[in-house]
């Protein structure tokens, strides 16, 4: 039986940016899991409207359909209990609040740090959408959220906390990954393959611990299709 996973592309089918996505696709590869990509754009909501919602990821497992990178990790362990991503109900309520940090306290200092380089990499058919609905979200235009230096400010008050855990341990999660690792890091992952701004000096502990999540899984990360690769894509 195919797994299928409906994934978010960018201007090239192979670009895959979304940090929701790219959290099931670390999940997948934690579990020794495949499962079958498949490429969609923000107003191709037609194609997962089985789903009941218009957001990916979509994973589809025979007669089940699950939404929401979350509640797909809560299905993976459910349904494939080897190699749990989330364990016990104390250490799945930790990587809660690993999702939340990293949606409201990294993800926000890399979007003004990436979000013209974003859109770059988007669809062009998507990218009236997205600026449509994302200043309609934030109250502002997109020009006016790009700041790389506020962003990277934000960015570096928000890691300090990650700092600190990546001083005494390889991953967040203890000598190896699991679900708290797959969930902070997916909005670095988010801005690798957008842009090349560079988010932590190579001093960093979370520099080191970026490169171990890159070289994770035969390099699932590190060889991951990246806005550089498309010739005439980048635009500085």
């Amino acid at each position: 039986m195919t797994r299928e996973l409906y994934d978010l592309c960018g201007t090239d089918e192979g670009l895959r940016f979304s940090p929701y996505c790219w959290r099931v696709k670390y999940a997948f590869a934690h579990k020794g899991l495949e499962v079958q990509t498949h490429p969609w754009h923000f107003t191709d909501k037609e194609a997962i409207e089985f789903s009941g919602q218009g957001k990916v990821p979509v994973l589809v497992d025979g007669e089940s359909v699950v939404s929401d990178s979350y509640e797909i990790f809560r299905y993976l362990d459910r349904t494939y209990p080897d190699a749990p991503l989330l364990g016990d109900a104390t250490a799945e309520a930790r990587a809660r609040f690993f999702k939340f940090y990293a949606e409201r306290s990294l993800a926000p200092g890399i979007l003004r740090t990436i979000v013209m380089d974003l859109l770059n990499a988007i669809h062009p058919e998507d990218r009236e959408y997205f600026r449509e609905t994302r200043e309609k979200a934030f109250g502002r235009t997109l020009e006016d959220l790009h700041s790389p230096s506020q962003g990277l400010s934000l960015l570096d008050k928000a890691l300090e906390p990650l700092r600190g855990r990546l001083e005494e341990s390889d991953f967040i999660d203890g000598n190896a990954p699991a679900a708290a690792d797959y969930l902070t890091f997916s909005p670095f992952m988010w801005a690798r393959v957008v842009s090349t701004a560079d988010l932590v000096s190579n001093a960093d502990p979370v520099y080191g611990w970026m490169e171990r999540m890159l070289d994770l899984y035969g390099g699932l990360g590190r060889n991951a299709k990246r806005i550089v690769d498309i010739e005439g894509a980048y635009e500085n």
